[in-house]
C-alpha cells in the first residue's frame, strides 16, 4: 500500500523569529513563527516543523514558548529540533506541545542517546535530522557523503548513509535528510542522495534542500522521499502548499 506524500513547511527559529539563509549563512527575517504557522496548518500543510538554529547557544525558554503558542493555535502535527541534548529536553517539549522531536549534533556525540529517547518516549516520537553534504576538504567515504554538525559548518568525515542507517538500528523512528549543498538555493532536492538513503532505510525519508518550483517536489517523492519538507518557496511566496499538492497530484503522487 502507497502511503500519501506529506508536504511539510520548515521555519528555522533564532531568538523567537522565522530566519532564512542560503546554505545556513545570510539569514533574513521571514516574520513571526506562530503566525506563519497558523498560516501553513490552514493551508494545508500535513505538518509543520520547528528549528531553532540557534539553540545550541542560545536561550532555550523562546523555544518552549514558541511551540506551547503554536500548539494552542495550529492542529496539525509538530516536530521540533534544535538543542535536544537530553531525554529531559524532549519531555520538556512534549509538555510544551512538540508532536515529535528533532536531535541532531547531540546524537551524533553520543549515539545511545537515540535509543535513551526512543525507550522512554517510543520511536514515533524521534526523528533524527542528518544534515548532509557532499564529502570536501580530503574527506573520504564510501558513499561520498558526510554528516555535518553545527549547522552544516563542521564536517564529521562521517559517511552520511552509515549514519542514518545506524540511526535506524538505535531506534529512530524517520530521518529528516537535510542537504546542506542544496540548502536555500532552490536548485532542487540532492535525488542522488535521496536515492542512497532510500535504498539505506526503512523507516520515513523526509527530504528537505533546495526546494524552489513544485516538479522539484515530484522529482524528491519519485527518488523515494516519504515527505517534502521546505522554507524559502513558502515563506517569501514563491509556492502555495496547495500548488504543490497540485502538482504532485497531476503528476500521479499519491499526497494528503
Amino acid at each position: 500500500m502507497s502511503v500519501a506524500v506529506r508536504v511539510i513547511p520548515c521555519l528555522d527559529v533564532d531568538a523567537g523569529r522565522v530566519v532564512k539563509g542560503v546554505n545556513f549563512e545570510n539569514l533574513r527575517d521571514a516574520g513571526d513563527p506562530v503566525e506563519l504557522a497558523r498560516l501553513y496548518g490552514d493551508g494545508g500543510a500535513d505538518e509543520l516543523t520547528f528549528l531553532d538554529v540557534t539553540a545550541s547557544s542560545g536561550d532555550r525558554e523562546t523555544t518552549y514558548d514558541v511551540v506551547r503558542r503554536t500548539a494552542e493555535q495550529v492542529f496539525v502535527p509538530l516536530t521540533v529540533g534544535g538543542g535536544v541534548r537530553a531525554p529531559e529536553d524532549v519531555d520538556r517539549l512534549l509538555r510544551a506541545g512538540a508532536d515529535k522531536v528533532g536531535v541532531n549534533t547531540a546524537a551524533i556525540a553520543r549515539p545511545e542517546l537515540i535509543t535513551e529517547i526512543a525507550h522512554r518516549f517510543g520511536n514515533q516520537v524521534l526523528v533524527l535530522s542528518a544534515d548532509a553534504r557532499r564529502c570536501r576538504d580530503g574527506a573520504e567515504t564510501e558513499s561520498g557523503f558526510e554528516v555535518t554538525t553545527h549547522g552544516g559548518r563542521r564536517g564529521t568525515g562521517t559517511d552520511a548513509l552509515e549514519w542514518i542507517r545506524r540511526a535506524e538500528e538505535l531506534g529512530a523512528g524517520e530521518i529528516l535528510l537535510n542537504s546542506m549543498d542544496a540548502d536555500g538555493t532552490t536548485d532542487g532536492f540532492d535525488l542522488e542522495m535521496i536515492r542512497k538513503a532510500r535504498a539505506t532505510v526503512s523507516i520515513p525519508l523526509i527530504a528537505s534542500g533546495g526546494a524552489g518550483t513544485a516538479e522539484h517536489f515530484v522529482e524528491a517523492a519519485r527518488a523515494g522521499a516519504d515527505a517534502v519538507l521546505a522554507a524559502s518557496v513558502f515563506h517569501f511566496g514563491a509556492l502555495s502548499i496547495v500548488e504543490v499538492k497540485e502538482h504532485m497530484r497531476a503528476a500521479g503522487i499519491e499526497v494528503r
